[in-house]
């Protein structure tokens, strides 16, 4: 069973940088697609960004430009590269496959707050 552990999150001014991480066991970790999701009280839970095994990223509008997307197969480890935040993107960070493995399978997440 995937095992998922978030971290980096914290509070940052807007215009500030983050950079959050997630391990990951219990899968062969370099033949999923990874991805951050990102989650706000009272919304759905959103697809933020994706990364193939070979590299390829996906974003979604309102980060691209802004995150980037990164794995390290040989450490199990996605990463999430945050510039330019803004209160927008103030959530909960977590990372899964994608498709997720199942409502199981999420992590702790990891608080990103964005305030002046």
């Amino acid at each position: 069973q995937v095992h998922l552990v978030e971290s980096g999150g914290g509070l940052v001014q807007p215009g500030g940088s983050l950079r959050l991480s997630c391990e990951a066991s219990g899968i062969i970790f370099s033949i999923y697609i990874m991805a951050w999701y990102r989650q706000v009280p009272g919304k759905q839970r959103e697809l933020v960004a994706d990364i193939s095994g070979r590299g390829t990223t996906n974003y979604v509008d309102s980060v691209n430009g802004r995150f980037t997307i990164s794995r390290d197969n040989a450490k199990n480890t996605v990463f999430l590269q945050m510039n330019s935040l803004k209160p927008e993107d103030t959530a909960v960070y977590y990372c899964n496959t994608r498709p997720t493995m199942g409502p199981n399978s999420w992590g702790q997440g990891t608080q990103v707050t964005v305030s002046s």
